[in-house]
């Protein structure tokens, strides 16, 4: 079936050609397209192979979108094209539209005959004057090699090539497949509450740059922030505050699957942390009775850590767990559930430890793998739990001693919440003052001596919310640095490189501009406003 849907889309696509190249030949011949070199184009990440061919493809009101019929989730993917396309251009672009016979360059978004899952994420994008074919074995790898087309679409009209505008987008080949099959990112919604629509933003911009994960720290001292039906004062009580006093906030279920769905449509998967048996003051707020540091508790709008623990010898905690699991779990699809387990300093280790255990297996028991930070180490979980680096090296070493995977989200080069330098509006400096140019050289996978590629899941930069509250501070955190983050993730260690990578992040600015993106103008970087037209060449 697959072999007959795979002719029968490039039946359809050579068609389309044939139809409109009478036609088209005679237009062509008046189009001299100027040189160009798509290995000098600005994409972020940069591609695994690129080869150019020094032409240009000419997008333009008459060029047309055509998908892979019965692939699925390939119209999608090209209705999500021309919609970006039109935000950028204004053009509006026909998809899968075969009665359009106006202009013989098309746009094909074609599935390959190949859904190994080692390259879901991969894809082929070939350039020519009359044609750009964009190739995947899914839908996934489509949307990626959109990201990358997107990129290539100059901010500029060349309106001397034609009588319509036009935009030139360079002609070549490039051959794409991530790095890491993990590339996250994380929001601390709790600390401060960031609202549906801010966390929407945040993800149309994370998907530009291949980001696939977005991990939501959903409860902590000073916030719980998603409902949960079987224990409503998590949210009543324990979702009332946050630091410095402000009003908090709360997802209902409602909004928690509607993030889940947007992030899906953009091949983003959600991550919930309900972080646990530490920062879990507002729970206990909510029903005391989960409290386990023997003092009372009051509403806590602090940033101090450590303080609070949950009772780990009750099985009413355990019960009250089942439930919040449960309930997060049957809203998302993703693989993964976030346990938390940093910072529990009142909580003695052996209770942790058998806390931490505990928690695996419910986790489990709602088809879960548990994410936890490193300290869930020592606890006696197997294989499927997944550690997240971000402090203790040993921790990370002992997670690959049994077999676990790591996330690499080390506070000295990837928090996102460490500032810039001693300037800095926003953030902390706890671990480490990060720079621009530190938050993108450094390797990760020789980042911890004994830890190889192979026992990397991959990179994630967390943004923790202790001095920020609104998108604008958010975003003067995450960028530019999270477009480093995204390279790291995604490309190759060869591919990989400062002097070239600065130059093509300051050739960012008009799409963080067209954005409305607040981001921190390092003095690292040579800012481009504009970008001018491409003049062509005379005609011999």
């Amino acid at each position: 079936m697959k072999k007959c849907n795979l002719i029968k889309s490039i039946l359809i696509f050579t068609a389309v050609l044939a139809i409109t190249a009478c036609e088209e030949q005679e237009k062509k011949k008046l189009i001299n397209f100027p040189e160009t070199n798509l290995a000098m184009e600005n994409m972020i990440p940069k591609p695994l192979k690129i080869m150019a061919s020094n032409s240009a493809f000419g997008l333009d009101q008459n060029t047309v979108i055509h998908t892979s019929s019965n692939a699925t989730g390939f119209n999608e993917v090209g209705q999500y094209l021309s919609e970006k396309i039109k935000w950028q251009t204004q053009l509006d672009i026909a998809v899968n539209n075969t009665t359009n016979t106006s202009s013989g360059r098309v746009i094909f978004i074609h599935q390959l005959n190949d859904s190994t899952n080692s390259k879901k994420e991969a894809y082929e994008l070939t350039i020519t004057q009359d044609s750009v074919i964009l190739s995947a074995a899914t839908a996934e790898g489509a949307f990626r090699g959109v990201q990358t087309l997107r990129q290539l679409i100059p901010e500029s009209s060349n309106d001397t090539l034609s009588e319509t505008k036009m935009w030139l987008i360079s002609s070549g080949k490039i051959t794409d497949n991530p790095n890491f099959e993990y590339r996250g990112a994380m929001l601390d919604v709790a600390r401060h509450f960031f609202s549906v629509e801010d966390v929407k933003k945040y993800i149309d911009l994370l998907a530009y740059y291949k980001i696939n994960a977005l991990h939501l720290h959903l409860t902590d001292d000073q916030g719980w922030r998603i409902e949960i039906k079987s224990w409503p004062k998590l949210t009543e009580i324990g979702g009332s505050s946050e630091v410095g006093g402000g009003p908090g906030g709360f997802y209902t279920q409602e909004d928690y699957k509607d993030l889940v769905a947007y992030a899906a449509k953009q091949y983003i998967t959600i991550i919930p942390e309900v972080d646990m048996p530490g920062h879990t003051n507002a729970a206990s707020l909510a029903y005391p009775f989960l409290n386990g540091n023997g003092k009372k508790v009051e509403p806590y709008t602090g940033i101090d850590v450590g303080f609070s623990t949950f009772d780990t010898r009750k099985d009413t905690v355990y019960a009250f767990i089942d439930d919040v699991v449960r309930e997060i779990s049957e809203m998302t699809p993703g693989p993964y559930f976030h346990a938390g387990g940093d910072e529990s300093h009142v909580t003695k280790k052996k209770d942790f430890n058998y806390f931490i255990s505990r928690v695996d297996k419910i986790v489990k028991k709602y088809g879960k793998r548990m994410i936890g930070w490193d300290e869930i180490v020592h606890a006696d979980i197997d294989t499927t739990a997944i550690a997240q680096f971000w402090s203790n090296e040993e921790n990370a070493k002992i997670a690959v001693e049994k077999g676990m995977k790591v996330i690499l989200s080390p506070g000295k080069k990837a928090y996102l919440d460490m500032q810039y330098d001693t300037l800095s509006k926003y953030g902390l400096h706890w671990a480490a003052y990060i720079p621009v140019d530190t938050a993108y050289v450094w390797t990760p996978e020789r980042y911890i001596n004994g830890i190889n590629k192979e026992h990397i899941l991959g990179v994630e930069a967390p943004l923790w919310s202790e001095t920020i509250s609104t998108m604008e501070e958010l975003e003067y955190l995450a960028f530019p640095r999270m477009i480093g983050y995204s390279e790291l993730s995604w490309s190759t260690e060869e591919n990989r490189n400062w002097e070239d990578y600065k130059i093509r992040l300051g050739n960012q600015t008009p799409f963080l501009d067209r954005m409305n993106v607040k981001y921190y103008p390092s003095k690292l970087i040579d800012w481009k406003k504009a970008t001018l037209p491409i003049k062509p060449r005379l005609k011999d």
